[in-house]
């Protein structure tokens, strides 16, 4: 067998797994969006069909009235953008400060931090997470989910963000030392304007992860439910009266809230890649 006929099957072979894996990724999106178009009678009695037989728009009118999702949008829109913006400033400061900083146990407040990576206790940090937010009287609103995730400091945006500004040049701080500029200074005016790639991938990540997010923001506004967010909405639709057994709304209200992550996945994606494997590959 030549050389060239092994290249063929192997390439071959690769486009037959990602096509496979593609499909499997796929499916439940494109299921989710067709049955969001079906009437709940299609959907119980044909449900395994993909195309609806009929389009049914009124299912996104429904759902948008029923469950007040204009509302739940917006708060959505309000508690993403305040932990994406927050997460964005304490992420790239605290890899600046580990990178570039010189202080005592630097390299072991690091490890310590980015073993916790490693711990999951899940829900369990959920009680005393309250607690600390009740004290402080943020128990109740979406500003107590923004300032617990933002103050949070997830690890692995600490720890890309550690790797990107690794692979930037020592020589631009000195330059900018002696131009004058302190150490936050050079961070604010010369390293920062480089992190492009890396600040959309940091936005990326915790948009998904805020605009996801249902435990968090569920307890803290399970006494207010005008400050819902849309993913919480969503699950409230189960038991919204009319809406209880109606699963073209439910599956309408998730193609909804699926939106928004796809538009920002699809904008951001070039940036995404490149701020995901800097660092991989040093020169």
């Amino acid at each position: 067998m030549s050389n060239t006929t092994r290249k063929r099957i192997s390439a071959l072979l690769t486009y037959l797994a990602l096509s496979i894996i593609f499909v499997f990724v796929i499916f439940p999106i494109f299921y989710t969006f067709m049955g969001s178009f079906k009437s709940n009678q299609e959907l119980l009695t044909s449900g395994s069909t993909l195309i609806p037989q009929k389009f049914v728009l009124d299912n996104y009118k429904q759902a948008w009235s029923l469950a007040n999702f204009e509302r739940y949008t917006m708060n959505s829109v309000f508690m993403s953008t305040f932990i994406v913006l927050g997460t964005i400033i304490t992420s790239t400061v605290a890899g600046y400060c580990f990178e570039r900083g010189r202080f005592r146990g630097k390299n072991l407040i690091f490890s310590i931090v980015v073993s916790s990576m490693f711990v999951s206790l899940g829900s369990l940090t959920l009680y005393p997470t309250v607690m600390i937010a009740k004290w402080f009287g943020i128990n109740k609103s979406l500003w107590g989910v923004i300032l617990i995730r933002v103050l949070g400091m997830n690890v692995t945006n600490l720890f890309i963000t550690r790797t990107y500004i690794r692979t930037l040049s020592t020589e631009i701080d000195e330059a900018a030392r002696i131009d004058g500029c302190s150490f936050f200074g050079t961070f604010v005016h010369i390293i920062f304007p480089l992190l492009k790639p890396l600040i959309a991938t940091i936005a990326i990540l915790e948009f998904r992860h805020s605009w996801n997010d249902y435990m968090m923001p569920m307890v803290f506004t399970m006494s207010k439910p005008d400050r819902m967010p849309l993913v919480v909405g969503v699950i409230s639709l189960k038991s919204s009266g009319e809406a209880a057994s109606s699963w073209n709304l439910m599956l309408a209200g998730t193609a909804i809230s699926m939106i928004p992550m796809i538009l920002v996945y699809m904008i951001f994606n070039r940036y995404f890649i490149e701020g995901m494997t800097a660092g991989a590959v040093k020169g």
